[in-house]
């Protein structure tokens, strides 16, 4: 049964940058593409990046292009174990909320377009607060 664990989040001034981390693990024979998404109180889910199993595709929400950096290491020995960061500098009080990562081994665009529903694995979640 995969499994995926988010760490790095925290409290932030506004401006300032975070590192988050996802780490995948309890597969043995393919890797997930993995995405982010957040959620502010009140407000829907939305999908901040994803990175393609190989990490060769990648995607970012328009709210956080330029600002955003996601990445990933594979590893297959002595276990399969993925770790993808997502990298957000230059904060704003609007990028609060709890970040979650998602994988999937879908194909399909909705994966690419950060469509949650494509999303089957889901972590517990990150805290990330931006304020002064």
């Amino acid at each position: 049964q995969l499994q995926l664990v988010e760490s790095g989040g925290g409290l932030v001034q506004p401006g300032g940058s975070l590192r988050l981390s996802c780490v995948a693990s309890g597969f043995t024979s393919e890797h997930y593409h993995i995405a982010w998404f957040r959620q502010a109180p009140g407000k829907e889910r939305e999908g901040v990046s994803v990175i393609s199993k190989t990490g060769v595709i990648t995607n970012y929400a328009d709210s956080v292009k330029g600002r955003c950096t996601i990445s990933r290491y594979n590893a297959k020995n002595p276990v399969w174990l993925d770790t993808v960061w997502l990298e957000v500098n230059s904060l704003k009080p609007e990028d609060t909320g709890v970040y979650y990562c998602a994988a999937t081994t879908s194909n399909k665009n909705a994966y690419y377009n950060l469509i949650a529903s494509a999303y089957p694995y889901w972590g517990q979640g990150t805290q990330v607060t931006v304020s002064s």
